[in-house]
């Protein structure tokens, strides 16, 4: 094999590992959108030429052989009479007007947030696009200001909170710091939202064009069901940080070169390389996809042993090589990550037994067209984690690929690899309309190393992505059908098209509004107040359900402290516990946060006031901060003034100056 078929790509093809070759000015017998498929032999030492691969008439399998004559493979159509070709059959052009398909459904998916992306928020669990635009403020703050970036005590003052062991996104907020500063935190958690779904798509799309499929427009349904299926639009309104997946097909296409690379060292290196951006953007998809990769290695040598014999040298070399790139460039992060202050091992076991349910791979997801979220109740442990709803005909229809390309290796290994994650994705127990049937395989695994900080609902997506490519390749194979009536072909082709996809299309996100950061903060009143080593209290103290606090301080790129929050710390704060979501448990924190909710005042004692102005000691208070427009303002500020005395109205909040209560016992 020469080093040029090697730089094209090696892509799992019929019954052979094929390369689809990239075109060059030095390439004259193949036009620009054409692609070259060249059958990659069973050992370095068999070269064949891609006219003589094993397949009937002398075809590569997969190729479009029997297209009409006339017509370019690789392309839609052929060129006009006048020797002329469409716009669209440059590839560049192509390319084009695939993202701007995927950009517009982005904007369309997003659309409602757009419209005001400080004041709206995601309908249920409004925490987690706080905890975003914290990070995203975090990353600021490591630009400007030289912030330790794995760790910081601007949250959860004085405990702190490890950003390693968060998904800090340091890979995405470092880049959107221009935006971040300009238009704030907000807008920059909304422009993530966009360009991961759309940047995902046209990834796939990107990588299956070039390297697995010949039709651009199978390459389109492809990448259109990757970057917009239910799995991704579940997540979309809380967690750029898991959609943003535009990496995982480079890394996939990495890894599938390096088991045929004559270059394995430069390949491990730049296979390293990629691992390590993906990290800083999310270690749990990561983790997936290598997983995935595995398995489906491990079914193509299961059906055909032969390949290790010459697989095994330039992928040993490669997997040494990349270990050694990503290992040294990551050892650092990761020891901060298990070992550094507030690291925990493990999640809780409600979070360890997110499963799906078996109703759910038939059900529609919620964001879609043929979603409803009534029916989707008690099908997956929220709505954002809908990782596994397909619906019938899609779930059909992909069966039925798996059926009709069974003869192919490459079918056979997605086929496999899906199934497999899908069973991981039923949790420790499976399940049928939330009736619990037996125990599921993850039990097995759950406590191990790395699995148990794992959301196994999650592997939903890895088959999210299997039967993205089933969609592209089975697109592929149809277009090259020997069938007399080409109108027949295109009727059965956007009939399936239209069962497969128009019930899972995506829908715009549904939001709702939510308080504006109060004028107190956004005019730098606080700053009267609060010195370097000092915190200003929100009230309710931030926490997993409270998180407006940290939005304030999002706000102002994180000057200020502040107590508590939202995020993945160890028990009580002892390093190396498992995790749970905020940090240690306080008593002023757990009375404010009842009173917020249930709307009375509770008559404090003695004990209580006293254990409250040492929790503000502790966090070395410096101003308490209740908006006056806050639900159940009344009862707050009541209760409140109980423990620190009289309230001050300034601007749009209450202020309580509690310098000389803490400061008092330094």
């Amino acid at each position: 094999m020469t080093p040029a078929e090697t730089r094209g790509a090696a892509s799992l093809d019929s019954d052979t590992l094929t390369v689809v070759k990239p075109v060059t000015s030095r390439d004259s017998a193949v036009s620009d959108g054409e692609v070259e498929s060249t059958a990659v032999p069973e050992s370095p030492a068999e070269e064949v030429p891609a006219t003589k691969a094993a397949s009937p008439a002398g075809e590569v399998p997969g190729s479009d052989a029997a297209s009409p004559a006339g017509e370019v493979p690789g392309s839609d159509a052929a060129p006009t009479r006048a020797g002329r070709r469409p716009w669209w059959f440059s590839r560049r052009r192509r390319d084009l007007a695939a993202y701007a398909l995927f950009l517009v459904a982005a904007l369309w998916v997003t659309s409602q947030i757009w419209l005001d992306p400080a004041g709206r928020v995601a309908s249920l669990y409004v925490s987690d696009p706080a905890q975003v635009q914290y990070f995203l403020a975090h990353s600021v703050r490591v630009v400007l200001h030289g912030d330790f970036p794995f760790y910081t005590d601007q949250l959860n003052y004085p405990d702190g909170v490890n950003l390693m062991a968060n998904t800090a996104i340091l890979a995405l907020g470092i880049p959107m710091v221009p935006v971040t500063l300009i238009f704030g935190p907000a807008v920059s958690f909304v422009v993530l939202i966009t360009l991961a779904l759309s940047g995902t798509a046209f990834a796939w799309y990107h990588v299956l064009s070039r390297h697995v499929v010949r039709s651009p427009l199978a390459a389109a349904v492809g990448g259109w069901f990757c970057g917009f299926s239910p799995a991704m639009l579940s997540h979309a309104s809380w967690h750029p940080n898991i959609i943003s997946q535009w990496l995982l097909p480079f890394i996939v296409w990495r890894v599938m070169v390096i088991t045929r690379s004559t270059r394995p060292w430069r390949d491990g290196a730049i296979l390293g390389l990629l691992v390590v951006w993906q990290a800083f953007i999310n270690e749990e998809i990561l983790l997936f996809t290598a997983m995935a990769c595995g398995i489906f290695l491990i079914a193509v040598v299961a059906q055909q042993p032969a390949r290790w014999r010459a697989a095994w040298r330039p992928l040993g070399k490669a997997v040494l090589t990349c270990t050694v790139v990503a290992g040294s460039l990551l050892a650092y992060p990761l020891y901060i990550q298990f070992a550094g202050p507030m690291a925990y091992h493990g999640l809780s076991a409600a979070v360890q037994d997110y499963g799906n349910d078996i109703a759910a791979l038939f059900a529609q997801g919620s964001p879609t067209l043929g979603g409803d979220r009534r029916a989707n109740v008690n099908l997956a442990p929220n709505y954002s984690e809908e990782n596994a709803f397909f619906g019938w005909s899609l779930a059909l229809i992909t069966i039925g690929i798996a059926i009709w390309l069974r003869r192919e290796l490459i079918v056979r290994a997605l086929a496999a690899t899906g199934f497999f994650f899908v069973v991981l994705s039923l949790g420790e127990r499976i399940t049928w309309w939330d009736r619990e049937l037996f125990p599921g395989p993850w039990e097995l695994l759950v406590h191990l190393p790395l699995l148990d900080a794992v959301v196994p609902t999650r592997f939903g997506m890895i088959t999210t992505v299997v039967i993205g490519i089933l969609l592209a390749i089975a697109a592929d194979r149809f277009r090259a059908l020997r069938v007399a009536d080409a109108k027949t072909r295109r009727t059965l082709a956007v009939a399936a098209a239209v069962l497969a996809l128009l019930p899972v299309a995506p829908m715009p996100l549904k939001m709702t509004s939510r308080p504006p950061v109060p004028e107190f903060i956004t005019a730098d009143r606080w700053r009267e107040y609060v010195g370097p080593e000092q915190t200003l209290v929100p009230i309710p103290v931030p926490s997993m359900g409270n998180t407006h606090g940290m939005r304030w301080a999002a706000a102002t790129n994180n000057d200020f402290r502040i107590p508590g929050g939202y995020f993945l710390a160890p028990r009580n704060a002892n390093t190396g516990d498992p995790g749970r979501f905020g940090g240690r448990p306080n008593g002023m924190g757990s009375l404010l946060e009842e009173v917020s909710s249930t709307g009375r005042t509770t008559k404090l004692d003695d004990r209580q006031r006293r254990r409250s102005l040492d929790e503000l000691r502790y966090w070395r208070a410096a101003v308490l901060v209740l908006p006056v427009g806050q639900h159940n303002a009344e009862p707050l500020r009541q209760t409140v003034e109980q423990v620190v005395g009289p309230a001050r109205r300034e601007l749009d909040v209450w202020v309580w100056d509690v310098r000389p209560l803490t400061e008092a016992k330094d």
